[in-house]
C-alpha cells in the first residue's frame, strides 16, 4: 500500500492524489500538519534517501526562519525544524515497501511501480 505524506491544500499533493485516484492506485493520505510528523517518520525516510532531499529550502517557511538557524544545517537540526514546521517537508513524500519518492512526476512514477 502506498502512503502519500503531504498537506491537504498543497498543489503537488492534490495532483498526486488525483493521479492515483484516476488510475485506480490505492493509497492512504497522511496530512503532516493534521495527522502529525515525528522523528521516526523522518528517520525512516532518511534511511532510504538523503535527508537533505526532505527539506524544502524553497518554501516561504524556510525563508522566515532566522538565518542563524538555517546555517550549518545538519540532519538533526533539519528534523527538529521540520517537526516544528511541517511545511518544511518537501511534498509529497510517497512511500511504499518498494520505494520512497519526494515530489511527483507522472513520467517517473511509472518507473517506481515497475521496479
Amino acid at each position: 500500500m502506498l502512503t502519500v505524506f503531504g498537506l491537504k491544500n498543497c498543489d503537488a499533493c492534490c495532483r498526486v492524489r488525483k493521479y492515483f485516484s484516476k488510475n485506480g492506485i490505492e493509497f492512504l493520505f497522511h496530512d503532516v500538519r493534521d495527522d502529525g510528523l515525528d522523528d521516526q517518520m523522518l528517520m525512516r525516510w532518511a534511511n532510504r534517501l538523503n535527508w537533505a532531499k526532505l527539506l524544502n529550502k524553497r518554501s516561504l517557511t524556510w525563508r522566515k526562519i532566522p538565518k542563524m538557524d538555517r546555517m550549518d544545517i545538519t540532519a538533526d537540526k533539519a528534523f527538529a525544524l521540520m517537526i516544528e514546521n511541517p511545511t518544511l517537508v518537501k511534498r509529497p513524500v510517497i512511500e511504499s515497501d518498494k520505494f520512497i519518492a519526494v515530489g511527483f512526476s507522472e513520467k517517473h512514477f511509472g518507473e517506481y511501480l515497475n521496479d
